[in-house]
């Protein structure tokens, strides 16, 4: 079982027929994802990868069951992207694009939960389960960070995931589920609203949360596992412990304000619910061993 997406998952790819598109959508197929068609305005009757192309999202759920929808499409026009799969009824919706304008993205939030769907992204790699199947630029061939296993791995930083998820292995495990909830101030999906399925998904004996300073998402797992949502064990790697205070680091989420946000503050939250947190990525698979967290590789 796997959160998200699996092998049987019937995916769409808005944006197929661009240079990323096209690319990804290749490698996505490599590793065993469920591609059926893509969609790219203005190019019906191409096709990539022997896939058909369509106009519109609505032409392709009409000649196709479709569970899923990738985005490869620019940020200023992800959100007219996003509305359009909703409007088709899509559930389970992947964009990468860095950028989305914060506006848009409070909009395409709002505009899923009306439609009791899932967003993730924007700025994100995307969805993995590694061997199985993959919505999102993920280098899946490396196989030191993409092996199967029964850690399920959430992150908001594109720069540390791989880093991480290769302790996670050379400890002896491998990964059920990689989601990249990504790193800007409003992502269509938070850390919290995910772990009720990786509580439920029997492939998961343990979670590994990659966060960052800025934001609120490390301290509402916290709560989770404070009031019983999640009770599986968990371990924590946060970026920027060195940033100086009240510095935006990196990118738009990464920014603490009104006096929330900072490392100190989330390891303190993180530890009184009784998760660990690793100083150091190499820290991660010792302290899953600490936790007695069963070793698949």
């Amino acid at each position: 079982m796997s959160i998200f997406i699996d092998g049987k998952t019937k995916v769409l790819v808005q944006g197929i027929t661009g240079t990323e598109g096209s690319f990804w959508t290749k490698h996505m197929i490599d590793l065993g994802t469920q591609v059926i068609c893509g969609v790219t305005p203005g190019k019906e009757g191409q096709t990539v990868e022997g896939l058909p192309v369509y106009h519109t999202v609505k032409r392709a759920v009409k000649n196709h069951d479709i569970d899923a929808t990738m985005l490869f499409v620019p940020p200023r026009l992800t959100k007219d992207a996003v509305m359009e799969a909703l409007d088709a009824d899509i559930k389970k919706i992947v964009t990468i694009a860095d950028g989305i304008p914060l506006h848009d993205m409070i909009l395409i939030r709002q505009a899923a939960k009306e439609h009791n769907a899932f967003v993730v992204g924007g700025n994100t790699s995307g969805v993995i389960s590694p061997e199985v199947a993959m919505m999102g630029s993920f280098p899946h061939w490396i196989d030191r960070v993409y092996k199967i296993g029964n850690i399920g791995v959430m992150t908001r930083s594109g720069s540390l995931t791989n880093e991480v998820t290769a302790m996670i292995v050379e400890a002896g495990y491998g990964v059920s589920t990689l989601i990249g909830v990504g790193g800007d101030p409003v992502p269509g999906t938070r850390f919290a609203e995910m772990l009720p399925f990786y509580e439920k998904d029997e492939q998961t004996n343990a979670v590994v949360i990659i966060g960052e300073l800025g934001g609120t998402m490390e301290e509402e797992v916290a709560e989770a596992i404070t009031n019983g949502t999640f009770t599986k064990p968990l371990v924590a790697f946060l970026g920027g412990r060195t940033a100086p205070k009240g510095q935006k680091m990196g990118h738009a989420g990464a920014i603490i304000t009104g006096g929330k946000g900072s490392v100190e503050d989330k390891v303190k939250a993180l530890t009184e619910a009784g998760a660990l947190v690793a100083e150091r990525p190499r820290m991660v698979g010792k302290l899953l061993e600490k936790l007695n967290v069963p070793k698949t590789i």
